[in-house]
């Protein structure tokens, strides 16, 4: 079990860090990991929705595809949430960019 957890929490980061370099595919398998508690992470449909919609921002149809379809579950507060997410996400990964 060590061993599987070990795996799963390098491919989060190693996704969380393609991400972070705007990979839009590790956006959006970060989406999914999270809709469907994938790699050891718990569900999380807020979560999900801040990845799908970091996706759908550069360009993905099934990150866009997908966003919708988390929303249908979501309230509008917990979209709010989950798109709050996103835009302290971008501020962050903009200013490391740029300070690199």
């Amino acid at each position: 079990m060590g061993n599987s957890f070990k795996s799963a929490q390098f491919l989060i980061e190693s996704r969380v860090a393609d991400a972070a370099a705007g990979d839009v595919d590790a956006l959006f398998d970060l989406g999914i990991c999270y809709q469907t508690g994938t790699a050891g992470l718990p569900i999380d449909l807020i979560e999900a929705h801040k990845w799908f919609n970091l996706a759908a921002v550069r360009g993905s149809q099934a990150a866009h595809d997908a966003r919708a379809e988390v929303a249908e579950e979501l309230t509008a507060r917990e979209i709010a949430t989950a798109q709050a997410a996103a835009r302290a996400w971008l501020r962050l990964t903009t200013s490391i960019r740029h300070a690199a």
